[in-house]
C-alpha cells in the first residue's frame, strides 16, 4: 500500500485547528490512559494502522499495560476497564457507528455517573476528532513507521 497524499505537506493550514484541538483535548484534564483508550478503541473500528501505530505507541510511553491495550477490541467481556473508561468505550462505539446506533440513551446515560457534563463535551470531541484523523489518515492512505522492519535489521 502507497500513500496517496500528505495534507501535512499539502495544506497545513487546513490542519491546523485539527492540531489546535488536539491540543485542548490533551490539556482538558481527560485522563491520558483514558484518552489514548479511546483514539485506540475508535481506530480499531476504522481500521486506521497509522493511528493504531501512533496511540498504542503513546499510550505505551505512558505506562499502560500491553494487556489491556491487546484486549482493548473486547473491552466489554474484560474487567480490566474501570467504569469510567467502559462508559468512555460504549460512549465511542456509539459515536463510531452512528449511522448505525443512533448514539442511543443506553450509551449516554452511563456517562452521568462517571463524567461532569463538561467531561461529556470533551470526550464527545475527542471521540469526533480521532474519527476525523482516521478518515483522513485511511483516505490518503497514511504510512505508519514501520518500526519492526528496523528492529529485524
Amino acid at each position: 500500500m502507497r500513500a496517496r497524499i500528505n495534507p501535512h505537506q499539502i495544506s497545513p493550514k487546513a490542519l491546523q485547528p485539527m492540531l489546535d484541538m488536539e491540543a485542548y483535548l490533551a490539556g482538558c484534564g481527560l485522563e491520558h490512559s483514558l484518552i489514548e483508550l479511546v483514539k485506540m478503541r475508535v481506530s480499531q473500528i476504522n481500521g486506521c494502522a497509522y493511528c493504531l501505530h501512533m496511540h498504542s505507541r503513546d499510550a505505551r510511553a505512558a505506562g499502560e499495560s500491553e494487556e489491556r491495550l491487546h484486549l482493548l477490541a473486547a473491552w466489554r467481556e474484560s474487567s480490566l476497564y474501570t467504569d469510567r473508561e467502559r462508559a468512555a468505550l460504549a460512549w465511542a462505539e456509539s459515536l463510531t457507528r452512528i449511522a448505525d446506533t443512533a448514539a442511543p440513551d443506553a450509551d449516554f446515560e452511563p456517562l452521568r455517573a462517571c463524567f461532569t457534563e463538561a467531561e461529556i463535551v470533551d470526550l464527545t470531541l475527542l471521540i469526533t476528532t480521532i474519527n476525523a484523523w482516521n478518515r483522513i489518515a485511511v483516505g490518503f492512505r497514511s504510512q505508519h513507521p514501520r518500526t519492526w522492519a528496523k528492529a529485524a535489521a
